[in-house]
């Protein structure tokens, strides 16, 4: 390995993790992972609870919550990513410096930019992942969940019975049942006519249990031990009625009218790719206005860039007196997270009004943004900075 290491040109082997970058970089990983989920459980909680109070008014299934939510998945996670990843280089290097492991560090030679020269390499990692999501995942993710949602919120049947209340599934059958519990999804003693074209069906259970079909559109009922008794139309003397005995049984129930289908994805620019949005702004294609195409283009893009430049600030921020105290730092990381992601989204509504360019409300904060990070962690880094911090 360290052969092949020698024969690489010199500027690309010092871009290889060495001793200490992979030191810090283990110290980094589980402050990471706990401060993303962490961060995405916080995100994802008052959502889940406004999502499952009307999947649950609407009848939905356990399936069709979770669906939802693995859909909600990647937004949040594009707001995760740089949360976790500013606090959890601000903890680690925070408390290198409160054990002098910083300031050994530096005693041997290496710079504050050299020992957050891992922490920003993992950075243009998660950019590049950044770039992926934000532009490719959470499209599709978002218009899969706008269908799911409506397909749970507007087919299918899942009404919550009744003890004794007649319901009529379709244009002319009709369900009841004598007892009914689990919010109106568990029956005892069901009785159902469906009425046909050449036959009548008289079905009559001991239980059944109401649930969302498999294609989300429709609903299942599964009945048990049951008699289907067949009675044919007057105008057909030669038929007989029927009687079959079941042991478990599964009518589908449909809408009486019929669903209509969800529209198609683009309607929002939102929901296209970072390909398809540059493809509708270079044909002027499509019915969405090239201001929406091209503020939407321009935030994925100052989203990601800004990624690798967090790891600097929240190192040059973690670097204090070390009587004072550390949530101070945060804190300021926090403000200026929030209040830079506030300005891309209001030079972003900017840009879709045609109130202004995109270069003046969302790549001068983006630069201002990339510019400040650099030069705290270079004045953090500066000889007499360091003396006057310890």
């Amino acid at each position: 390995m360290s052969d092949t290491v020698r024969r690489l040109p010199k500027p690309l082997s010092r871009l290889l993790p060495g001793m200490v970058d992979r030191y810090l970089l283990a110290q980094a990983l589980p402050p990471f992972v706990v401060s993303l989920s962490a961060v995405l459980a916080a995100l994802l909680l008052e959502r889940l609870l406004v999502l499952f109070d009307e999947l649950a008014t609407a009848g939905s299934s356990l399936r069709t919550f979770v669906s939802l939510l693995t859909d909600l998945l990647p937004h949040y996670l594009g707001l995760a990513l740089p949360a976790a990843l500013c606090v959890s280089v601000f903890m680690i290097v925070r408390r290198m410096s409160d054990n002098n492991e910083i300031d050994a560090l530096m005693a041997s030679g290496l710079s504050l930019g050299r020992v957050a020269r891992p922490f920003v390499q993992s950075g243009v990692i998660l950019g590049a992942i950044g770039m992926l999501l934000y532009g490719y995942v959470q499209p599709f993710a978002r218009y899969d969940f706008r269908a799911g949602f409506f397909f749970a919120a507007h087919t299918g049947w899942a009404p919550h019975l009744q003890s004794g209340m007649f319901a009529a599934t379709s244009r002319a059958a009709m369900l009841t049942a004598d007892q009914v519990s689990g919010d109106g999804v568990i029956l005892h003693h069901v009785f159902i006519q469906e009425p046909g074209a050449h036959e009548n069906h008289i079905i009559t259970a001991e239980r059944g249990v109401l649930r969302t079909g498999p294609d989300a559109r429709s609903t299942q009922l599964d009945l048990w031990n049951g008699v289907i008794l067949t009675d044919p139309h007057p105008d057909r003397p030669a038929d007989r009625p029927t009687q079959t005995h079941f042991t478990h049984t599964v009518r589908v129930i449909t809408q009486s009218a019929h669903a209509r289908g969800f529209r198609s994805r683009g309607v929002d620019e939102r929901e296209l790719t970072s390909i398809e949005l540059i493809g509708l702004l270079r044909h002027h294609k499509g019915d969405i206005p090239p201001g929406r195409l091209r503020a939407e283009l321009n935030f994925r893009l100052a989203r990601a860039i800004a990624i690798p430049f967090i790891p600097a600030l929240a190192a040059a921020l973690a670097i204090g007196a070390k009587r004072r105290r550390p949530i101070l730092g945060l804190i300021a990381a926090a403000l200026i997270l929030v209040g830079f992601d506030h300005t891309l989204q209001f030079g972003e509504g900017l840009v879709a009004a045609r109130h202004h360019r995109a270069i003046f409300v969302i790549w001068i904060p983006e630069l201002v943004f990339c510019l400040l990070c650099t030069a705290l962690l270079v004045w953090r880094s500066h000889p007499w900075r360091r003396r006057r911090a310890s």
